[in-house]
């Protein structure tokens, strides 16, 4: 069983999120590679306390990396893009 705090990672503060913050109330984290969709909206309610409307899952694509000769990959990541029920607000910074 994962507990609540190692399922979210941390944020992802980039120019467009900040923009579907501003527009669309959606916010966006990095979560565990192996959860669900369930999970993390349950961790993401009992966090910060919010309700969540819907919620988006994409595990992003490995990319190719080179150190010193020995060929590899980055890390398995997954992103969540959720907005939140409307006239609630959640500090991002603050995760």
């Amino acid at each position: 069983m994962i507990k609540y705090n190692n399922i979210i990672k941390y944020p992802i503060i980039t120019e467009k999120v900040s923009f579907l913050r501003e527009k669309f109330n959606k916010y966006s984290l990095y979560v565990c590679v192996n959860v669900n969709k369930h999970k993390i909206k349950s961790a993401i309610e009992f966090l910060f306390n919010v309700n969540v409307s819907s919620i988006n899952v994409v595990r992003v694509k490995l990319k190719r990396r080179r150190f010193r000769g020995v060929n590899g990959y980055e890390k398995q990541k997954k992103k969540v893009y959720f907005s939140l029920v409307d006239g609630q607000k959640l500090d991002i910074m603050s995760v």
